[in-house]
Parts: structure tokens; C-alpha cells; sequence
């Protein structure tokens, strides 16, 4: 067992067999009583803190992913943690936190982007992201403050990072690949997670084995949660692939997440597939992913979460402008009869209420009459 010393150590790259010179820095042992001692977060929950053993302190320049102990300094907007397990952990000046180094893009909360340095940042969400907030909704509180203390490294000094634990790349397999549906909204808080919940429940009503897979967003299991109660067999999300965020992603790296969560739902044994895609039509990685091969060669259509009627219009004309189908409209518009009202008379396709997704109405007729016979 480490014992904890104040006496700051530097490693050295030059005498470590196979470490990157990127890894030198100041560093101290970690005590493993003061590790199970943080709070822990939802988005480091697949990193292997078994081999955690140093803490590199300085001179170091963290990469998203990176798994930081940090102390809270100031409560703001967050006041929680999301632990592992789901559950809300309050938080305390003076906690000392396991937290992952991610960008944040979320029009309704923050924008923060990962500092150069292991200086005072913040935690922009309650999954588990610290960031230097750069701009944040009117109605949000200021954010956490939180001190990092170190980087959690293991005993060579590579900093742990999620990509490291992340599940194998996987091709996606030949033949006929599971039904995929996939919910994408006007903007953040539209309805997606409802509808996607939705689809689950009403396709595995039906008799199908549904997977589930959030490809991009902000580590988070809010809507983990929300797909097995709905009825998931098996639900992924982009910190399985290894990312704690998915903000500044290259478009390669975002189909690379497609891919290893597809392949890895499809070798399931699901039927169905339903892929959640964060925040809105107008967000950089989210527009590329739709407007990719990939995208239109593997989803067999759109169900568009949208808040108001008239986003519902644009959406649908810019999906419409990518050669995608939709299978219809739904979201917070259906949450008001005289919206729907509006949104179907100008749509060329169904508006579609929460209570149709999940009682499986919705599904395209080949679909259904598919589930009758093998049901």
C-alpha cells in the first residue's frame, strides 16, 4: 500500500521503459484509503482505479478523458455528483471528487472547454466533467469551483483515461443488421430522451429485443436509467467507446462511436436499435454525423424530438435536405394539443404523442406486420 508523502517526486520519461514524454511531471503516491475516500462519478465509472497509484500534480496538460481527484471549493449550479451506481451524492466544500477532463456543449446549461494546466476550473455537470466554463445560460448558476489536485495516474505515471478502458473497436457485421431508429431534437431539452425512452417501451411491448445507444453528449447515466426502466436489453453510451464528452470530437472519432456501439448492440442478439443523439440538428459533431454515409447507410429513419411548432417545421426540412426519412415528430410539441395542431397542418409527416411511441403505433407497417408474425 502507498503511503501518502508531501515530498513531490519527478518522474522520469528517460529511465520508465515506453512512457511518453508528454507523462513527465511532478507526482506524490496515492494513498488507495484516500481514493475510496472521493466521490466518485458516473463518467469515470469503466476506469480501472485498481491501478491507480500516483498522483501527478504539475506540469502536466490534461487531455479529455483524463481521470483528476479534485477538491470543491465553492458549491454553484451543481451541487450534486452522480455516482457510479446513479445515485446523487450531495456535495461539500472540501469533498474531494473523482471526476473526468471533458469540453461541455449545452445551449440550456454550459459551454467550458478542458483546460491547458491543472489549474482552479469547474464542474460543468453533474456526471462527473470538469472544464474551464467559457459561457453559461442566464439561468444557470455559476458553476462548481473545484481545485484539481492530480491527475490519477498508475505506477509509470500514465495519467488513467477512459479511452483506455473503453470497449474493443468493432466493424460492423455483415448481413441484415438489427431495425435502427434514431431521436434527434431541434435543441437541447426537446424530448429526446422521452421519445427514445418511448420507443423502447413500445418496441419491446411489441415482442423486440431493443439496444439502446447515446452516441453523443456529456457523461451523464440520467438517460442510462431512463432506457432500462423503459425496458432496454442492453443499453451503451459514448463512455463506453471511451469518451467523457463528445464536444470537439472529429467526425471520425464521433463514427467511430457509432460503429463500436452498433456492432457491439448488433453481436447482442437485439432486434431493434434506438440511437439517442445529443442536443440539436445545429450542433457541429451532431450535423455531421447526420449528414454521413455511415448515418444514411445504418438508420432506417428519424424519429425528431421538438419543442414548438415551428422547430418541428425546420427540422423536418432540414432532415428532409440530408435524404433522411422520419417516421415522424414528436417531443415537448405534443405536449400541447393546439402545437400539435399547428406542427401536424404544416408537416408531411405524423406528429406523434408520447402515448403512440410507446404503445408501438407508430411503427412502419413492414415493421409491424414483421413483429406480428414472429410475436
Amino acid at each position: 500500500m502507498w503511503k501518502e508523502v508531501t515530498d513531490l517526486a519527478v518522474i522520469d520519461a528517460s529511465v520508465i521503459p515506453n512512457i511518453e514524454s508528454q507523462w513527465q511531471g511532478y507526482s506524490v503516491p496515492l494513498d488507495p484509503n484516500r481514493l475510496q475516500r472521493a466521490k466518485r462519478s458516473y463518467a469515470s465509472r469503466r476506469i480501472d482505479v485498481q491501478q491507480a497509484a500516483l498522483l501527478v500534480t504539475d506540469q502536466v496538460k490534461p487531455r479529455g478523458g483524463d481521470l483528476v481527484l479534485a477538491r470543491v471549493d465553492k458549491l454553484g449550479q451543481h451541487q450534486r455528483i452522480e455516482l457510479p451506481s446513479g445515485r446523487r451524492a450531495t456535495l461539500y466544500p472540501g469533498d474531494e471528487i473523482l471526476v473526468c477532463f471533458g469540453a461541455r456543449y449545452a445551449s440550456d446549461q454550459f459551454e467550458a472547454l478542458v483546460p491547458d494546466d491543472l489549474g482552479a476550473c469547474q464542474l460543468v455537470a453533474g456526471g462527473g466533467i470538469a472544464a474551464i466554463s467559457v459561457a453559461r445560460h442566464s439561468r444557470m448558476k455559476r458553476p462548481t469551483a473545484i481545485t484539481p489536485i492530480g491527475l490519477v495516474a498508475d505506477h509509470q505515471g500514465r495519467p488513467l483515461n477512459l479511452a483506455d478502458f473503453a470497449l474493443p473497436r468493432r466493424e460492423l457485421p455483415g448481413g441484415t443488421p438489427p431495425f435502427t431508429v434514431a431521436v434527434i431534437g431541434t435543441a437541447m431539452n426537446a424530448g429526446k430522451t422521452t421519445t427514445a425512452a418511448g420507443l423502447v417501451r413500445g418496441m419491446s411491448t411489441c415482442g423486440m429485443r431493443v439496444g439502446v445507444a447515446k452516441v453523443t453528449g456529456t457523461g451523464s447515466g440520467g438517460d442510462r436509467w431512463a432506457m432500462v426502466d423503459a425496458g432496454s436489453h442492453r443499453v451503451l453510451d459514448f463512455t463506453d467507446a471511451g469518451h467523457a464528452t463528445t464536444h470537439r470530437l472529429s467526425p471520425v472519432e464521433i463514427e467511430t462511436i457509432f460503429t463500436t456501439l452498433t456492432a457491439e448492440l448488433s453481436g447482442s442478439g437485439v432486434d431493434a436499435i434506438v440511437l439517442e443523439i445529443a442536443d440539436g440538428l445545429l450542433l457541429e459533431e451532431t450535423a455531421a454525423l447526420v449528414r454521413s454515409h455511415l448515418f444514411r447507410t445504418r438508420v432506417d429513419g428519424v424519429m425528431l424530438a421538438a419543442a414548438d411548432s415551428m422547430g418541428a417545421c425546420a427540422g423536418v426540412h432540414w432532415l428532409q435536405g440530408q435524404g433522411i426519412e422520419i417516421f415522424g415528430v414528436s417531443g415537448l410539441v405534443t405536449a400541447s394539443p393546439l402545437a400539435t395542431r399547428e406542427a401536424q397542418a404544416a408537416l408531411p409527416v405524423a406528429v406523434v404523442d408520447i402515448e403512440s411511441i410507446r404503445s408501438g403505433r407508430w411503427l412502419p407497417q413492414d415493421r409491424a406486420d414483421g413483429v406480428r408474425r414472429t410475436g
